[in-house]
């Protein structure tokens, strides 16, 4: 495998990574999808990903997701809940597309790239969405979930065909909210 192919496994896995951070389960089924219809080569102990079951089981796991983040108040639980399942989300969907990697430089790799970006998007939507139940009386969350969900599916899939602009993507994303954040908090 050259350094471009494992460049772009690692860009890949970590895209799929942080867009788990916004949608756990939306990530894992767009993974699942392309992995059943070919278009994505997993690591050989994580194959069940690209099985019919999988897509059907991670196809309700995101509907019942997506939807319940627009119910007030429980989008607020759900990110308690979600941000540390992000970091294990994140760790293995980045584990299942860095194919041909000797397996202590995968895991090390899935674990602080992975699941350190989806654990930083993941605190990041949570840290707006708590800021905006605090501003708007939860008015402005189901906006947010919105773009979480757009954001989330416009990651995951360019991290399959563009993964290094999808990286770019939330780098941008990260230090927009992090100035919106901090201006946010000084204001409090």
């Amino acid at each position: 495998m050259s350094s471009i192919d494992v460049a772009v496994s690692i860009a890949l896995g970590v895209g799929l990574a942080a867009a788990t951070g916004f949608r756990l389960f939306l990530p894992l089924l767009v993974a699942s999808v392309a992995a059943y219809t070919g278009h994505l080569q997993l690591n050989d102990s994580f194959a069940w990903l690209g099985s019919l079951a999988a897509v059907m089981m991670l196809s309700v796991a995101a509907l019942v997701e997506v939807l319940a983040y627009y119910i007030p108040a429980i989008d607020n639980l759900l990110d308690t809940i979600t941000t540390p399942a992000a970091l294990i989300a994140g760790t293995l969907v980045a584990a299942a597309t860095m194919t041909n990697l000797p397996p202590a430089v995968k895991w090390a790799t899935a674990i602080i790239a992975g699941g350190g970006i989806a654990g930083v998007t993941q605190a990041m939507t949570a840290l707006l969405r708590a800021k905006s139940t605090v501003m708007t009386g939860g008015l402005g969350n189901p906006v947010l979930s919105t773009l979480e969900l757009v954001g989330a599916l416009l990651i995951a899939l360019l991290a399959l065909s563009a993964p290094f602009v999808a990286i770019a993507l939330i780098v941008a994303f990260c230090w927009f909210a992090a100035r919106l954040a901090r201006r946010a908090l000084t204001r409090s």
